[in-house]
């Protein structure tokens, strides 16, 4: 059977993976000219590790990834711990899978070099899917109509193919941004930082943690979209190389904790962008053709979890289209979506939860929220986000 893979990012890297493992031959397509280091950390938890160890790709990520052995939560402006959850060894005893951090380009890098050269299609850019009852087609801006018995849509938060599917339906901005910067371990090696951290405040908060085995600290600092920053459309793109204004991180986070602002002030390039996600859908898929990753289930990281859910959806799809001949693939597809549309949806929503519950004022609903927590790290060492870690494909 044939299927065509439209977008190469990190879920139609594993999807065009996962359907060649189950025996399919793949098409992968994307519009960009060359691949090339961009982005910043990932996090990695034991539902996606396991995927990549069905792969054969844990030990190759693995070289590259640091492993945190806890996770604290701290105040905003004193750095005064909340609680802490454990990430390191008895995570992988417990689900089976390490919990790894990673470059999001190493991680790319390991998936892609496990896909043949002749499957991929750089610099095609797909300008319309349709499909009658016996194949679906992917049309090119080169005017190439390219024929398969399943097209994978796995093009992004912004996908068009959603809209070709099921109509309009742009993504939606979710009122929050976001500075990014990657530091050399040796520009923060006088600070007194936990190896992972969340910092909650009004409005806002911080996450930082190591990649690339601890050469680089990877740095995201989240804030309510509001008038101390530049507000045209242009400022709250999902850009991964829109540039901050000299400075605008620094006062966006003004009072905080000195070891934050310190780590903010020596990030020599900060990258800014909007936080978008996709409106939760019924179904994803059309006779053969399906959405995957963030086409279908975009949310907001503040479980961690975007890049774990695009795995797994590439995963449980390669295993409902095992042995799968043409006429099998609409059936299949439902199947796929039965198995992953629920759980997608409901990360999504805890992942918007997570991030109302992190930014509100100090007073007696953040005092509240911190003992929830507190008494969640005593009674699960885990943490309240690792109810997906245990999910097989």
């Amino acid at each position: 059977m044939k299927a065509i893979v439209v977008g190469a990012g990190i879920g139609g890297l594993a999807a065009t993976l996962s359907l060649r493992a189950a025996g399919h031959e793949v098409a992968l397509v994307d519009r960009t000219r060359h691949f090339s280091e961009i982005g910043a950390g990932i996090q990695l938890a034991p539902n996606a590790t396991r995927v990549l160890r069905r792969l054969g790709l844990l030990d190759t990520v693995a070289a590259h990834a640091a492993r945190p052995a806890r996770l604290n939560f701290r105040t905003w402006s004193d750095g005064t711990e909340i609680c802490r959850y454990v990430i390191g060894p008895e995570v992988e005893s417990e689900f089976g899978a390490p919990y790894l951090q990673v470059h999001r380009a190493d991680l790319h890098q390991a998936l892609a070099d496990r896909v043949p050269p002749g499957s991929v299609r750089l610099n095609t850019e797909a300008v319309g899917i349709d499909q009658d009852d016996r194949r679906a087609y992917v049309t090119t801006a080169d005017g190439e109509r390219l024929g398969a018995d399943l097209v994978v849509a796995a093009d992004g938060v912004r996908s068009s193919a959603r809209q070709w599917l099921f109509g309009p339906d742009e993504a939606v901005f979710s009122g929050t941004a976001a500075y990014r910067a990657l530091l050399p371990a040796a520009e923060v090696a006088d600070l007194d930082l936990p190896e992972y951290a969340g910092w909650l405040g009004p409005g806002r908060h911080v996450v930082h943690y190591w990649v690339r085995g601890g050469e680089l600290l990877n740095l995201v600092a989240v804030f309510t979209a509001g008038a101390a920053t530049p507000v045209g459309p242009e400022s709250w793109t999902e850009s991964w190389t829109a540039r901050a204004e000299p400075g605008e991180q620094l006062r966006e986070f003004a009072g905080w904790d000195p070891r934050v602002l310190t780590v903010l002030e020596r990030a020599g390039q900060v990258f800014r962008y909007g936080i978008h996600t996709r409106t939760p859908l019924t179904r994803w898929h059309l006779g053969r053709v399906t959405l995957l990753g963030d086409s279908a289930h975009a949310m907001v990281p503040f479980q961690a979890q975007g890049a774990a859910q695009a795995i797994m959806d590439a995963a449980v799809l390669g295993d409902c289209l095992a042995g799968a001949t043409p006429t099998d693939v609409p059936d299949a597809l439902t199947r796929y979506v039965h198995r992953r549309l629920a759980t997608a949806t409901r990360v999504q929503a805890g992942s918007a939860s997570a991030g109302e519950a992190y930014h509100l004022p100090d007073g007696p609903e953040a005092d509240a929220r911190n003992a929830r927590m507190a008494a969640y790290g005593s009674e699960n060492r885990f943490g309240p986000h690792a109810g997906a870690w245990g999910e097989e494909p």
